[in-house]
Order: structure tokens, then C-alpha cells, then sequence
């Protein structure tokens, strides 16, 4: 009877279905030593889990302290001011170039306006040398 219980708590154990106390059981079961031929496959596993169970590690163990935070915040501030220079200096190139090409575009434009001022006096000048031509045109016919 007692065979049959412990075969389907086995069962169980093998499902992953059991209780603490139903493997405290089966721990005493195949510890005692007076274990049914058919089940005596599985009393290895438990034997070695109530052996693992009595060893002990004896020899120190050599923990080593961790890094200190303070180098790590050391270099996360020269990392920090190098990156703030790197942007300061290609922030004052960008605005180097923006300045002149904003002093290009204001020659540009100033040079633009004198050459048509220039252009408007000559239009101006071509259209009186051209009134002056056909009055020439007009005396020299007169006068023939």
C-alpha cells in the first residue's frame, strides 16, 4: 500500500506537482534504505540530493570591493567637459560661417542696388544720346 502512495508521489515529483512536505517524504522514504525493487531507480536522485545536502564549502572566499563610484564620476566629467568643448568650438565655426555668409549676401545686395543705379543713369544717358541722334538726323534732313 505504502508502494503505490509513494509511486504516485513520485509521479508527481517527476510532474513538478509536489509539495514540500510529499518530498520530505519521499527524501525519507529512499533514505531509509528498505525501498521496492521497482522504485529503486530513483533512489540515487534522492540519496545524492540528502548528500548534497550535508556538504559544506570550508574555504574562504576572497571578495574583492567594488570600484569606486569616484573614479567613475572623475571621468564622466572629463568625458562631459570635452564633449562641451568639442560643441563650443564647431558651435563657433557654424557661427562663423553664418556670419559670413550673412556680411556676403549684404555686399551682394549693396553691390546689386549700385550697379542698377549705374544701370538706370545709363538707360537714362542712351535714351538722351538717342534724342540727340534724331535730332541730328532731323537737322542734317532739314538741311539738305
Amino acid at each position: 500500500m505504502e508502494s503505490v502512495n509513494i509511486e504516485k508521489i513520485v509521479e508527481k515529483y517527476l510532474e513538478g506537482m509536489t509539495t514540500l512536505q510529499e518530498e520530505a517524504t519521499l527524501r525519507n522514504y529512499f533514505t531509509q534504505g528498505n525501498v521496492a525493487p521497482h522504485l529503486q531507480e530513483y533512489q540515487p536522485l534522492f540519496s545524492y540530493f540528502a548528500a548534497a545536502q550535508e556538504e559544506r564549502y570550508t574555504k574562504t572566499i576572497q571578495l574583492t570591493p567594488k570600484q569606486s563610484h569616484r573614479k567613475n564620476r572623475y571621468w564622466l566629467s572629463i568625458a562631459a567637459s570635452v564633449a562641451l568643448l568639442v560643441s563650443v568650438f564647431v558651435g563657433k565655426q557654424q557661427y562663423e560661417l553664418y556670419q559670413q555668409k550673412q556680411e556676403a549676401e549684404r555686399l551682394f545686395s549693396e553691390l546689386s542696388k549700385g550697379l542698377r543705379l549705374i544701370s538706370t543713369n545709363l538707360q537714362k544717358g542712351e535714351q538722351a544720346v538717342a534724342t540727340l541722334y534724331t535730332y541730328e538726323e532731323a537737322v542734317q534732313k532739314v538741311t539738305e
